[in-house]
Protein backbone atom coordinates (compact mmCIF):
# COMPACT_ATOMS: atom_id res chain seq x y z
CA UNK A 1 0.00 0.00 0.00
CA UNK A 2 0.96 3.27 -0.98
CA UNK A 3 2.72 5.23 2.52
CA UNK A 4 1.16 8.54 1.34
CA UNK A 5 -2.11 6.20 1.80
CA UNK A 6 -1.58 4.66 5.72
CA UNK A 7 -0.41 7.90 6.72
CA UNK A 8 -3.74 9.17 6.26
CA UNK A 9 -5.77 5.92 7.59
CA UNK A 10 -3.35 6.24 10.60
CA UNK A 11 -4.68 9.99 10.76
CA UNK A 12 -8.24 9.06 10.39
CA UNK A 13 -8.15 5.85 13.06
CA UNK A 14 -6.25 8.72 15.54
CA UNK A 15 -8.90 10.45 14.89
CA UNK A 16 -11.32 7.81 15.30
CA UNK A 17 -9.75 6.88 19.02
CA UNK A 18 -9.57 9.95 20.46
CA UNK A 19 -13.55 10.95 19.64
CA UNK A 20 -13.82 7.10 20.75
CA UNK A 21 -12.02 8.60 24.25
CA UNK A 22 -9.06 6.23 24.22
CA UNK A 23 -6.15 8.51 26.41
CA UNK A 24 -4.25 10.36 23.89
CA UNK A 25 -0.88 8.71 24.74
CA UNK A 26 -2.17 5.34 23.77
CA UNK A 27 -3.79 6.69 20.92
CA UNK A 28 -0.45 7.98 19.42
CA UNK A 29 1.69 5.31 20.38
CA UNK A 30 -0.46 2.52 18.54
CA UNK A 31 -1.53 4.24 15.45
CA UNK A 32 1.67 5.17 15.14
CA UNK A 33 3.47 2.20 15.94
CA UNK A 34 1.03 0.17 13.53
CA UNK A 35 1.36 2.88 10.72
CA UNK A 36 5.25 2.49 11.02
CA UNK A 37 4.87 -1.07 11.01
CA UNK A 38 3.02 -1.28 8.13
CA UNK A 39 5.14 1.27 5.83
CA UNK A 40 8.93 0.26 7.06
CA UNK A 41 8.38 -3.25 8.66
CA UNK A 42 8.33 -4.53 12.33
CA UNK A 43 12.22 -4.09 12.83
CA UNK A 44 12.12 -0.46 12.28
CA UNK A 45 8.94 -0.10 14.15
CA UNK A 46 10.13 -2.02 17.06
CA UNK A 47 13.36 -0.08 16.85
CA UNK A 48 12.00 3.36 17.13
CA UNK A 49 9.82 1.95 19.82
CA UNK A 50 12.89 0.80 21.82
CA UNK A 51 14.63 4.70 20.99
CA UNK A 52 12.05 7.38 21.56
CA UNK A 53 10.88 7.03 24.93
CA UNK A 54 14.54 7.89 26.23
CA UNK A 55 14.98 10.70 23.19
CA UNK A 56 11.35 12.01 23.98
CA UNK A 57 11.77 12.53 27.54
CA UNK A 58 15.60 12.40 28.31
CA UNK A 59 15.40 16.59 27.44
CA UNK A 60 16.81 19.33 29.70
CA UNK A 61 13.42 21.19 28.43
CA UNK A 62 11.00 18.47 29.05
CA UNK A 63 12.24 18.36 32.74
CA UNK A 64 10.45 22.05 33.19
CA UNK A 65 7.07 20.38 33.39
CA UNK A 66 7.70 18.32 36.32
CA UNK A 67 9.31 21.26 37.88
CA UNK A 68 6.21 23.85 37.20
CA UNK A 69 3.42 21.06 37.52
CA UNK A 70 5.37 20.38 41.38
CA UNK A 71 5.26 23.83 42.26
CA UNK A 72 1.45 24.51 41.01
CA UNK A 73 0.74 20.94 43.53
CA UNK A 74 2.13 22.42 46.44
CA UNK A 75 0.97 25.90 46.16
CA UNK A 76 -2.72 23.95 46.18
CA UNK A 77 -2.35 21.56 48.89
CA UNK A 78 -0.40 24.33 51.21
CA UNK A 79 -2.75 26.89 50.78
CA UNK A 80 -0.60 29.30 49.35
CA UNK A 81 -3.23 30.39 46.85
CA UNK A 82 -6.29 29.84 48.58
CA UNK A 83 -6.19 34.05 49.61
CA UNK A 84 -5.73 35.48 45.64
CA UNK A 85 -9.62 35.56 44.78
CA UNK A 86 -10.57 37.48 48.02
CA UNK A 87 -7.18 39.98 47.77
CA UNK A 88 -8.87 40.77 44.12
CA UNK A 89 -11.95 41.26 45.64
CA UNK A 90 -11.34 44.01 48.09
CA UNK A 91 -9.09 45.86 45.16
CA UNK A 92 -11.43 45.65 42.74
CA UNK A 93 -15.09 44.75 43.98
CA UNK A 94 -16.15 48.35 44.56
CA UNK A 95 -16.25 48.36 40.11
CA UNK A 96 -19.35 47.69 38.12
CA UNK A 97 -19.49 43.79 37.85
CA UNK A 98 -16.57 43.79 40.39
CA UNK A 99 -16.80 40.65 41.72
CA UNK A 100 -16.37 38.89 38.23
CA UNK A 101 -13.18 40.97 37.67
CA UNK A 102 -12.06 40.06 40.81
CA UNK A 103 -12.36 35.92 39.56
CA UNK A 104 -10.50 36.92 36.89
CA UNK A 105 -7.85 38.83 38.16
CA UNK A 106 -7.96 35.51 41.11
CA UNK A 107 -7.45 33.39 37.78
CA UNK A 108 -4.63 35.19 36.63
CA UNK A 109 -2.27 34.76 39.82
CA UNK A 110 -3.46 31.48 40.11
CA UNK A 111 -2.62 31.04 36.53
CA UNK A 112 0.80 32.19 37.37
CA UNK A 113 1.53 29.66 39.42
CA UNK A 114 -0.65 26.33 38.55
CA UNK A 115 -0.03 26.98 34.53
CA UNK A 116 -3.17 24.63 34.70
CA UNK A 117 -6.67 25.90 33.39
CA UNK A 118 -8.94 23.44 34.94
CA UNK A 119 -7.27 23.51 38.39
CA UNK A 120 -6.92 27.95 37.88
CA UNK A 121 -11.65 27.17 37.52
CA UNK A 122 -11.94 24.99 40.12
CA UNK A 123 -9.60 26.60 42.70
CA UNK A 124 -11.30 30.01 42.49
CA UNK A 125 -14.61 28.53 41.34
CA UNK A 126 -15.24 27.02 44.64
CA UNK A 127 -14.58 30.35 46.32
CA UNK A 128 -16.12 33.09 44.09
CA UNK A 129 -19.03 31.75 42.94
CA UNK A 130 -20.81 31.05 46.33
CA UNK A 131 -19.82 35.00 47.17
CA UNK A 132 -21.17 35.86 43.47
CA UNK A 133 -24.39 34.16 44.22
CA UNK A 134 -24.77 35.67 47.68
CA UNK A 135 -24.09 39.08 45.97
CA UNK A 136 -27.28 38.22 43.98
CA UNK A 137 -25.03 38.29 40.58
CA UNK A 138 -26.65 37.13 37.58
CA UNK A 139 -24.56 33.05 37.94
CA UNK A 140 -24.33 33.12 34.12
CA UNK A 141 -22.32 35.99 33.98
CA UNK A 142 -20.69 34.77 37.23
CA UNK A 143 -19.86 31.45 35.94
CA UNK A 144 -18.96 32.32 32.41
CA UNK A 145 -16.33 34.66 33.65
CA UNK A 146 -14.38 32.11 36.39
CA UNK A 147 -14.70 29.55 33.15
CA UNK A 148 -12.91 32.22 30.99
CA UNK A 149 -10.55 33.55 33.78
CA UNK A 150 -9.65 29.70 33.77
CA UNK A 151 -8.10 30.08 30.48
CA UNK A 152 -5.48 32.48 31.49
CA UNK A 153 -3.40 29.51 32.75
CA UNK A 154 -2.76 27.94 29.22
CA UNK A 155 -0.85 31.66 28.63
CA UNK A 156 0.70 33.06 31.60
CA UNK A 157 4.01 31.49 32.72
CA UNK A 158 4.36 28.19 33.43
CA UNK A 159 2.21 27.18 30.27
CA UNK A 160 2.61 23.07 30.00
CA UNK A 161 1.16 24.28 26.28
CA UNK A 162 3.88 26.86 25.59
CA UNK A 163 6.42 24.04 27.18
CA UNK A 164 5.22 21.01 24.84
CA UNK A 165 5.28 23.27 21.84
CA UNK A 166 8.68 24.82 22.46
CA UNK A 167 9.38 21.32 22.41
CA UNK A 168 8.31 20.08 19.21
CA UNK A 169 9.12 23.11 17.33
CA UNK A 170 12.58 23.95 19.27
CA UNK A 171 11.80 27.00 19.73
CA UNK A 172 12.93 29.78 22.85
CA UNK A 173 10.62 28.82 25.83
CA UNK A 174 11.77 31.95 27.59
CA UNK A 175 10.37 33.95 24.18
CA UNK A 176 7.11 31.67 24.58
CA UNK A 177 6.55 32.59 27.62
CA UNK A 178 7.12 36.34 27.32
CA UNK A 179 4.76 36.15 24.34
CA UNK A 180 2.08 34.00 26.73
CA UNK A 181 2.62 36.67 29.25
CA UNK A 182 1.60 39.49 26.93
CA UNK A 183 -1.31 37.48 25.29
CA UNK A 184 -2.70 36.40 28.99
CA UNK A 185 -2.47 39.93 29.89
CA UNK A 186 -4.23 41.43 27.16
CA UNK A 187 -7.07 38.64 27.54
CA UNK A 188 -7.75 39.56 30.89
CA UNK A 189 -8.02 43.02 30.10
CA UNK A 190 -10.83 41.93 27.11
CA UNK A 191 -12.73 39.17 29.34
CA UNK A 192 -12.53 42.48 31.75
CA UNK A 193 -13.85 44.92 29.21
CA UNK A 194 -16.86 42.30 28.53
CA UNK A 195 -17.81 42.39 32.20
CA UNK A 196 -17.93 46.41 31.83
CA UNK A 197 -20.22 45.96 28.53
CA UNK A 198 -22.35 43.41 30.03
CA UNK A 199 -23.02 45.51 33.25
CA UNK A 200 -23.47 48.85 30.88
CA UNK A 201 -26.31 46.36 29.88
CA UNK A 202 -27.60 44.98 32.58
CA UNK A 203 -26.52 47.41 35.39
CA UNK A 204 -29.04 45.60 38.28
CA UNK A 205 -27.47 41.63 37.54
CA UNK A 206 -24.37 42.97 38.77
CA UNK A 207 -24.73 45.10 41.67
CA UNK A 208 -21.88 46.72 42.99
CA UNK A 209 -20.59 45.39 46.42
CA UNK A 210 -19.76 48.15 49.68
CA UNK A 211 -16.32 49.60 49.18
CA UNK A 212 -13.35 47.95 51.15
CA UNK A 213 -11.02 50.35 53.22
CA UNK A 214 -8.00 51.06 51.97
CA UNK A 215 -6.59 49.52 55.54
CA UNK A 216 -8.11 46.12 55.08
CA UNK A 217 -7.06 46.11 51.30
CA UNK A 218 -3.81 46.28 52.55
CA UNK A 219 -4.29 43.57 55.03
CA UNK A 220 -5.75 40.89 52.51
CA UNK A 221 -2.89 41.61 50.38
CA UNK A 222 0.22 41.08 52.45
CA UNK A 223 -1.64 37.61 53.17
CA UNK A 224 -0.72 36.80 49.93
CA UNK A 225 2.86 38.20 50.00
CA UNK A 226 3.97 34.32 49.91
CA UNK A 227 2.06 33.86 46.47
CA UNK A 228 3.41 37.35 45.62
CA UNK A 229 6.99 36.92 46.13
CA UNK A 230 6.61 33.23 44.63
CA UNK A 231 5.34 34.81 41.47
CA UNK A 232 7.89 38.16 41.50
CA UNK A 233 10.70 35.67 42.34
CA UNK A 234 10.05 33.19 39.30
CA UNK A 235 9.17 35.19 36.55
CA UNK A 236 11.70 37.64 37.48
CA UNK A 237 14.65 35.17 37.83
CA UNK A 238 12.88 33.86 34.05
CA UNK A 239 12.67 36.81 32.20
CA UNK A 240 15.87 38.27 33.36
CA UNK A 241 17.87 36.06 32.01
CA UNK A 242 18.49 34.80 35.58
CA UNK A 243 17.04 30.98 35.03
CA UNK A 244 16.06 29.11 32.14
CA UNK A 245 12.96 27.45 31.85
CA UNK A 246 13.86 24.18 33.97
CA UNK A 247 15.56 25.95 36.71
CA UNK A 248 13.30 28.88 36.89
CA UNK A 249 10.81 25.66 38.01
CA UNK A 250 12.92 23.85 40.34
CA UNK A 251 13.68 27.31 41.79
CA UNK A 252 9.87 27.81 42.20
CA UNK A 253 8.91 24.61 44.06
CA UNK A 254 11.95 24.94 46.09
CA UNK A 255 10.40 27.99 47.40
CA UNK A 256 7.14 26.65 47.80
CA UNK A 257 8.65 23.73 49.85
CA UNK A 258 10.53 26.70 52.16
CA UNK A 259 6.93 28.99 52.15
CA UNK A 260 5.00 26.17 53.11
CA UNK A 261 6.93 25.15 56.04
CA UNK A 262 7.79 28.45 57.48
CA UNK A 263 4.34 28.90 57.19
CA UNK A 264 3.36 25.70 58.41
CA UNK A 265 0.55 25.05 55.87
CA UNK A 266 2.74 22.02 54.34
CA UNK A 267 2.49 19.05 56.23
CA UNK A 268 4.28 15.63 55.42
CA UNK A 269 0.93 14.47 53.92
CA UNK A 270 0.45 17.91 51.71
CA UNK A 271 3.91 17.00 50.52
CA UNK A 272 3.15 13.44 49.57
CA UNK A 273 0.07 14.54 47.93
CA UNK A 274 1.94 16.91 45.94
CA UNK A 275 4.20 14.55 44.87
CA UNK A 276 1.75 11.70 43.82
CA UNK A 277 -0.19 14.35 41.93
CA UNK A 278 3.13 15.30 39.90
CA UNK A 279 4.33 12.18 39.29
CA UNK A 280 1.00 11.25 37.73
CA UNK A 281 0.39 14.35 35.69
CA UNK A 282 4.30 14.35 34.13
CA UNK A 283 3.82 10.57 33.56
CA UNK A 284 1.13 10.89 31.30
CA UNK A 285 1.92 14.05 29.76
CA UNK A 286 5.32 12.45 28.79
CA UNK A 287 3.56 9.28 27.56
CA UNK A 288 2.06 11.83 25.26
CA UNK A 289 5.38 13.29 24.42
CA UNK A 290 6.46 9.88 23.67
CA UNK A 291 3.21 9.24 21.25
CA UNK A 292 3.77 12.42 19.67
CA UNK A 293 7.39 12.18 18.31
CA UNK A 294 6.68 8.73 17.21
CA UNK A 295 3.69 10.42 15.06
CA UNK A 296 5.74 13.10 14.01
CA UNK A 297 8.44 10.06 12.31
CA UNK A 298 5.14 8.45 11.09
CA UNK A 299 3.83 11.82 8.88
CA UNK A 300 7.63 11.82 8.16
CA UNK A 301 7.82 8.44 6.68
CA UNK A 302 4.50 8.48 5.03
CA UNK A 303 4.99 11.73 3.36
CA UNK A 304 1.73 13.05 5.16
CA UNK A 305 3.15 16.75 5.36
CA UNK A 306 4.48 16.82 2.38
CA UNK A 307 1.24 15.93 0.45
CA UNK A 308 -0.71 17.83 3.33
CA UNK A 309 1.63 21.01 2.22
CA UNK A 310 1.61 20.58 -1.60
CA UNK A 311 -2.38 20.67 -1.03
CA UNK A 312 -2.48 23.60 0.99
CA UNK A 313 0.02 25.15 -1.87
CA UNK A 314 -2.51 24.21 -4.41
CA UNK A 315 -5.54 25.89 -2.47
CA UNK A 316 -3.74 29.23 -3.35
CA UNK A 317 -4.37 31.05 0.25
CA UNK A 318 -1.87 32.87 0.64
CA UNK A 319 -0.41 33.51 4.24
CA UNK A 320 -3.36 35.33 5.67
CA UNK A 321 -5.64 32.94 4.27
CA UNK A 322 -3.81 29.67 5.64
CA UNK A 323 -3.68 31.08 9.10
CA UNK A 324 -7.37 31.38 8.97
CA UNK A 325 -7.67 27.92 7.72
CA UNK A 326 -5.76 26.79 10.75
CA UNK A 327 -7.40 28.89 12.94
CA UNK A 328 -10.94 27.54 12.02
CA UNK A 329 -9.16 24.01 12.69
CA UNK A 330 -8.05 24.94 15.67
CA UNK A 331 -11.49 25.89 17.18
CA UNK A 332 -13.09 23.15 15.57
CA UNK A 333 -11.19 20.33 17.06
CA UNK A 334 -11.22 22.20 20.44
CA UNK A 335 -15.23 21.67 20.65
CA UNK A 336 -14.12 17.60 20.45
CA UNK A 337 -10.69 17.15 22.05
CA UNK A 338 -8.85 18.25 25.54
CA UNK A 339 -5.68 20.91 24.00
CA UNK A 340 -2.19 18.65 24.43
CA UNK A 341 -4.39 16.28 22.38
CA UNK A 342 -5.05 18.79 19.56
CA UNK A 343 -1.77 20.25 19.64
CA UNK A 344 -0.19 16.83 19.49
CA UNK A 345 -2.02 15.52 16.74
CA UNK A 346 -1.61 18.91 14.85
CA UNK A 347 1.77 20.41 14.86
CA UNK A 348 3.35 17.67 12.66
CA UNK A 349 0.95 18.77 9.80
CA UNK A 350 1.04 23.12 10.60
CA UNK A 351 4.74 23.26 11.42
CA UNK A 352 6.15 22.81 7.81
CA UNK A 353 3.26 24.57 6.99
CA UNK A 354 4.47 27.96 8.87
CA UNK A 355 7.97 27.34 8.02
CA UNK A 356 7.43 27.91 4.40
CA UNK A 357 5.05 30.59 4.67
CA UNK A 358 7.73 32.25 7.03
CA UNK A 359 5.53 32.56 10.10
CA UNK A 360 7.20 33.50 13.25
CA UNK A 361 6.83 30.11 14.99
CA UNK A 362 7.03 32.07 18.77
CA UNK A 363 4.20 34.57 17.52
CA UNK A 364 2.28 31.34 15.66
CA UNK A 365 2.93 28.82 19.20
CA UNK A 366 1.52 31.99 21.33
CA UNK A 367 -1.23 31.85 18.56
CA UNK A 368 -2.09 28.04 18.78
CA UNK A 369 -2.11 28.37 22.98
CA UNK A 370 -4.90 30.83 22.90
CA UNK A 371 -7.14 28.67 20.00
CA UNK A 372 -6.42 25.81 22.24
CA UNK A 373 -8.28 27.18 25.49
CA UNK A 374 -11.10 28.53 23.56
CA UNK A 375 -11.97 25.13 23.22
CA UNK A 376 -11.92 25.08 27.02
CA UNK A 377 -15.30 26.54 26.81
CA UNK A 378 -16.93 25.89 23.84
CA UNK A 379 -19.30 23.09 23.73
CA UNK A 380 -20.13 20.32 23.32
CA UNK A 381 -16.66 19.50 25.41
CA UNK A 382 -15.92 23.03 27.15
CA UNK A 383 -14.23 21.46 30.06
CA UNK A 384 -13.82 24.23 32.00
CA UNK A 385 -17.71 24.46 31.80
CA UNK A 386 -18.02 21.38 33.05
CA UNK A 387 -15.40 21.67 36.13
CA UNK A 388 -17.40 25.32 37.35
CA UNK A 389 -20.79 23.36 36.59
CA UNK A 390 -19.13 20.12 39.25
CA UNK A 391 -18.23 23.17 41.14
CA UNK A 392 -21.69 25.30 40.83
CA UNK A 393 -24.49 22.15 40.52
CA UNK A 394 -26.51 23.59 43.37
CA UNK A 395 -26.73 27.32 41.99
CA UNK A 396 -26.81 26.71 38.43
CA UNK A 397 -27.33 24.43 35.28
CA UNK A 398 -25.16 23.45 32.89
CA UNK A 399 -26.58 25.31 29.88
CA UNK A 400 -26.59 28.81 31.80
CA UNK A 401 -23.11 28.70 32.22
CA UNK A 402 -22.54 28.12 28.39
CA UNK A 403 -24.97 31.14 28.03
CA UNK A 404 -22.38 33.07 30.78
CA UNK A 405 -19.42 32.10 28.55
CA UNK A 406 -20.63 34.22 25.10
CA UNK A 407 -19.51 37.29 26.14
CA UNK A 408 -15.96 36.12 26.83
CA UNK A 409 -15.87 34.03 23.89
CA UNK A 410 -16.60 36.89 21.63
CA UNK A 411 -13.71 38.90 23.31
CA UNK A 412 -11.71 35.91 22.80
CA UNK A 413 -12.40 35.82 19.17
CA UNK A 414 -11.91 39.39 18.71
CA UNK A 415 -8.70 39.03 20.30
CA UNK A 416 -7.79 36.37 17.73
CA UNK A 417 -8.81 38.60 14.94
CA UNK A 418 -6.99 41.30 16.11
CA UNK A 419 -3.85 38.81 16.81
CA UNK A 420 -4.18 38.16 13.02
CA UNK A 421 -4.35 41.78 11.59
CA UNK A 422 -1.29 43.19 13.34
CA UNK A 423 1.22 39.75 14.14
CA UNK A 424 1.59 40.90 17.43
CA UNK A 425 0.62 39.59 21.14
CA UNK A 426 -0.61 42.60 22.53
Amino acid sequence: MDPFVIGLLALCSLLLLIGLRVPIGVSLITVSFLGIWAIVGLRPAMSLVSTIPYSSTASWTLSSIPMFLLMGYLAFHSGLTRGLFEAARVWWGWMPGGLAVASLAGAGGFAAVSGSSVACSAAIGRIAIPEMHRQNYDLRIATGSVAAGGTIGALIPPSIILILFGIQSNSSINELFVGGLMLGLASLAFYVAAVMVYWLRNPERLPRITDTPKGDRWRKTLEIWPVLLLIVSVLGGLFGGLFTATEAGAFGAFMTIVIGVLRRSLSWVRFKESLIDTLLAAGALFIIAFGANLFTKLVAISGLSREVSQFVEGLGLGTNGLLVMIVLIYLALGMFLEPIGALMLTLPLFLPLIGVHGIDKIWFGVLVAKLLEIGMITPPVGLNVFVIHSVARDYVKLEQIFAGILPFLFADLLLVALMLATRTFF
